[in-house]
């Protein structure tokens, strides 16, 4: 665990290193996230003559242009390297580090958040801009609540990747199986919709499911919509799926690695 700590900050460098030298890629993955967008004019269309279950449109603008921060901040893209490393049996080569393969594909897509940040952080401050402070939380104690919860965000789609990622040793391909976990993500997450127009049972159903947790619970932080003792609550609630996850993927990956055999060429 120490040399791995120790070299986690060269790692980070490296991943770095290879976001700003793939950049073309990295700006074209960017420039293909926007949805919110999308739903943006959709929704504000819908809403230009009255408001659709309280929200206007000025509520539908704050939503979407939080969750295209949020979603730039924490998306990754652990399954695709993990299934090509599979089928081509470059993993090999991972095993063989002294550094464990998870904690290099982690470094991979942390070290990528500053790029990220480039395109976020003008994000937000034009909707600040357009918008004005009233459609975010006033309480100062929320944006420090949002920042964890962006991180367990982050972290809930790392670890589903990689558990997603581990059931490539068993089948020919996994990324079939992450296409249905997206499709899920799309919906339950409020990516597309939020959660408030979702029937009764879907809106109770979809609050517990770590979908929630990826998108639009950090959304509803910065907002102002969830605060105080719940926001913590549900904080907590969200690391907890984080550990839980996390012991999934150790099962899933020792799993693998018993049946592993280096194919492809």
């Amino acid at each position: 665990m120490r040399a791995a700590l120790r070299s986690f900050p060269t790692l980070l460098r490296v991943g770095f290193a290879d976001a700003v030298a793939y950049r073309a890629e990295f700006l074209i993955w960017i420039l293909s996230t926007n949805m919110p967008l999308v739903m943006l004019a959709l929704w504000s269309a819908v809403a230009r003559e009255h408001p659709i279950g309280g929200w206007g449109q000025g509520k539908f603008a704050a939503y979407f242009l939080a969750a295209l921060v949020v979603r730039l901040l924490t998306g990754c893209w652990a399954v695709w390297t993990m299934n090509y490393e599979l089928r081509q049996g470059t993993l090999s080569f991972r095993l063989l580090r002294p550094v464990h393969p998870l904690l290099h594909y982690l470094a991979e897509n942390v070290a990528a958040i500053p790029m990220r940040g480039l395109f976020a952080l003008p994000v937000a401050a034009a909707s600040l801009w357009i918008l004005g402070s009233g459609e975010l939380a006033s309480d100062p104690w929320s944006y420090a609540i949002f920042l964890a919860a962006v991180l367990g965000a982050f972290a809930i789609n790392f670890v589903s990747m990689t558990i997603v990622g581990c059931l490539g040793f068993f089948v020919e391909s996994s990324l079939a199986i992450f296409q249905v976990w997206f499709g899920v993500y799309l919906l339950l997450s409020g990516y597309l919709i939020p959660l408030d127009f979702f029937p009764g049972w879907l809106r109770e159903a979809s609050a517990v499911l770590p979908f929630r947790f990826m998108l639009s619970f950090p959304v509803e932080v910065l907002l102002g919509r969830v605060s105080g003792g719940a926001a913590l609550a549900w904080l907590g609630y969200q690391w907890a799926l984080v550990a839980a996850m996390l012991a999934l993927l150790v099962i899933t990956w020792r799993a693998g690695l018993r049946r592993y055999s280096a194919y492809g060429g």
